[in-house]
């Protein structure tokens, strides 16, 4: 039953990140996307912050409960490992990759993303050392195939990887920065207060993004027409969406739960085609289908 929890927690921790990337395109139309990244995790922090406590804390445990072991202290160890958490997934990382952004194309952004799942793979298994049996890398060569067909629409021919290098280096460093707070999230992720975790995790997060739009002067002002797709952002497909990661993390670990999230573009895409009503092609169709085809030579004991 763990084996199961933990895959329903990275699918629906992928999704709901999914659903955040359709709104964010409403969203920073008319707000800084630095100011976006840290009013949506303000949000999720505030939100999560609430849930813990209140009295809905109590089924929320439950839901989290599962028969993997946990701890119920937390000591100066995680206050550290926290700190390095905010500090690479939730600032260095989301920084480098607006910044990037700014400097690349849509295409080679939405290609490069996909290297957060390597490095988390790659990380979880010559750092942390788990283990990987072969069936596994056919399902991680399923999911990333898949993800890069689906994320740039079989246009390769449009990638211009040398001509946007810095652009494209920045978004590569952000990925390396998000596996490594994957892999760093595991060491928090069998604390029994899962919720309290993620809200100082966001809350963190949060502010210190929003200091360096400050620092920026990115401009805090933000229309009252955005506010409620940033505080729907940010409580579902922050919030809880990393809520749900740590669940994946706790009972799979680093290695597939950071590979089942790539679906977070399948999601993602279907939200678009759903809500903005942008094209969803044939070929993005099959690779939603290989994608999740590797999730299920995954989840296969």
């Amino acid at each position: 039953m763990t084996h199961h929890w933990g895959y329903v927690g990275a699918v629906t921790s992928a999704l709901l990140f999914g659903l955040g990337a359709t709104l964010n395109k409403i969203a920073v139309a008319d707000v800084n996307p630095t100011v976006v990244a840290g009013l949506t995790y303000m949000f999720a922090g505030i939100a999560l912050a609430v849930v813990r406590f209140s009295p809905v804390n109590s089924r929320v445990k439950r839901m989290l409960k599962t028969p993997t072991k946990t701890e119920a202290t937390f000591c100066r160890k995680d206050a550290f490992v926290l700190l390095f958490v905010v500090l690479s997934g939730s600032t260095i990382a989301p920084f480098l990759f607006l910044n990037g952004l700014n400097s690349s194309t849509a295409v080679n952004a939405s290609l490069l993303l996909n290297a957060e799942s390597l490095f988390t793979v790659l990380i979880a298994v010559f750092f942390l050392k788990e283990r990987a049996h072969k069936k596994d890398w056919f399902g991680v060569f399923f999911l990333v195939a898949g993800a890069i067909f689906l994320t740039t629409n079989a246009q390769l021919g449009n990638l211009t990887l040398s001509q946007a290098l810095l652009g494209n280096m920045l978004i590569i460093g952000a990925c390396l920065f998000w596996g490594i707070d994957n892999n760093l999230s595991k060491l928090l992720c069998f604390k029994e207060d899962l919720t309290l975790v993620t809200s100082a995790k966001c809350l963190l997060g949060g502010s210190a993004l929003l200091v360096l739009s400050w620092v920026f002067g990115l401009g805090l002002s933000v229309p009252l027409t955005a506010v409620p797709y940033l505080v729907v952002v940010g409580v579902f497909s922050i919030g809880f969406s990393i809520l749900f990661f740590m669940l994946g993390l706790r009972e799979i670990g680093s290695f597939r739960t950071g590979v089942v999230f790539s679906t977070s573009s399948l999601f993602g895409a279907f939200f678009a085609f759903v809500v903005l009503r942008e094209e969803f092609t044939i070929i993005q169709v099959l690779a939603g289908l290989l994608m999740v085809l590797g999730v299920y030579v995954l989840y296969r004991k």
